[in-house]
This record gives structure tokens, C-alpha cells and sequence, in this order.
């Protein structure tokens, strides 16, 4: 089951908005939301809300594609996330993940017994190219006790 299956069937806002995980690296993660007017906002393009969760997906994808090794000994939490709608975003957006900090450096921080912290940067794009949406996650390891 690749990552993007398995998004979608365990996060059920995933699902919800129909999400298409087209890329999913330790490198990059590539994330789309179709454009749907059930999910709409007063203007006629994505929800401010359906666009949050599109890039908190994004997130997820590349720290699971980045640490999913560590799983068996550690649990990827949110710790904090902040968004910047930035242009009107209308039709289909598409948003790109990449980590803040090198995976082996958080890695190397859980093998010294910490509780490493990493930002995820998100660019949420309309299918024009223009950036719609920046946004930034935190991300934690907890080790499993």
C-alpha cells in the first residue's frame, strides 16, 4: 500500500475531500484537491479549511515517506501549524511539501533519546503556478514509551 493509499484510508478528511497524493518522497510530497463545489467558499474557489487540510495532508505524506522507519519506535505528532492565504485560489490546487531539516539530523536527535522537532514548508498552488498558500507545520517524533 503506498503512502497516499494509506492517507486515505485512515484519515477520513483525507478521504472526504477526495485528495490525490501524486507524489510522495522523503524528498518532496505532491498533494492535489480536486476542485469540488461541495467544498467551495463564498467566492466559488477551495474553502480556506479544505485548503488547510490539503496542505496538513501534503505534511504528513513526506514525514511518513521521511520517518516511516522510525514508526516502530516513535509516533509523528503535529506539534503547530500556520497558514498565509496569499492570491484567490479557484479550480483544482495543488500543494508541495518539503522538510525543514535533514531527516538523518532528526533521526540522529531520536537516537540521542530526544523528542526532535521539524518544521514542514507547504506551497499551495492553483493551476496556473500562482502560489495561493504558504504554510508550515511542525512536526515532533514522540518516542514510544
Amino acid at each position: 500500500m503506498s503512502i497516499g493509499e494509506m492517507l486515505s484510508a485512515t484519515v477520513p478528511m483525507a478521504r472526504t475531500l477526495n485528495l490525490e497524493f501524486l507524489e510522495t518522497t522523503s524528498e518532496k510530497a505532491v498533494v492535489a484537491l480536486p476542485d469540488q463545489g461541495e467544498y467551495h467558499n463564498h467566492v466559488g474557489g477551495p474553502h480556506a479549511g479544505a485548503m488547510f487540510t490539503l496542505g496538513e495532508s501534503a505534511s504528513g505524506a513526506i514525514v511518513l515517506a521521511a520517518f516511516g522507519e522510525q514508526l516502530a519506535r516513535a509516533v509523528p505528532l503535529a506539534v503547530s501549524a500556520e497558514i498565509a492565504y496569499k492570491k484567490l485560489a479557484m479550480g483544482a490546487v495543488t500543494a508541495t511539501a518539503t522538510l525543514g531539516r535533514p531527516a538523518a539530523e532528526v533521526v540522529a536527535s531520536l537516537d540521542a533519546g530526544e523528542r526532535p522537532e521539524f518544521p514542514v514548508t507547504i506551497e499551495i498552488r492553483r493551476a496556473d503556478g500562482a502560489v495561493t498558500g504558504e504554510m508550515t507545520v511542525v512536526w515532533t517524533l514522540r518516542p514510544n514509551s
